[in-house]
């Protein structure tokens, strides 16, 4: 992690290596990961986002102006770690963005019912996935307008 992690801009929850290369990849190639930090399961977000005792009464420390989370991972999976970002008054205003490669409707109603900004599909072919990442990369962090507090 980063050293200065009150101004990270991106929290990156993705176990798979490879994807979390080609994402990373592809946002500083539009300059939009100059500050992103990555974790590889859903405790870890919790904890960058919570502190390292991530139980329901912590308070947020981190507040990142957009995650990306992967549903697939160890320890937490992404559904546990959104339940648990939109049961806070403070981090339930941070930005979610679903990225998986889950098409199961199950997972997608959930996430909804849960309050996740957005739910994208992981497409299989480089340039749709740079696509997809470039264009969420530049609405959330140039675009889309968030309250200050």
């Amino acid at each position: 992690m980063e050293a200065d992690n009150n101004q990270t801009q991106i929290l990156l929850a993705e176990d798979d290596p490879h994807d979390a290369e080609l994402t990373m990849r592809v946002l500083k190639r539009r300059n939009l990961a100059d500050r992103l930090v990555w974790v590889k399961d859903g405790v870890a977000a919790l904890e960058f986002i919570f502190g390292p005792h991530s139980d329901a009464g912590s308070k947020v420390c981190r507040k990142p102006r957009l995650i990306l989370l992967d549903l697939k991972m160890p320890k937490l999976n992404g559904i546990e770690v959104l339940q648990r970002l939109k049961s806070d008054a403070v981090a339930k205003v941070i930005p979610v963005v679903i990225l998986t490669s889950s098409r199961e409707e199950q997972d997608l109603e959930i996430c909804y019912k849960l309050g996740v900004n957005s739910y994208i599909v992981k497409p299989v072919e480089f340039e749709s996935f740079a696509t997809a990442v470039t264009e969420l990369g530049l609405y959330w962090l140039l675009q889309n307008v968030q309250p200050h507090s």
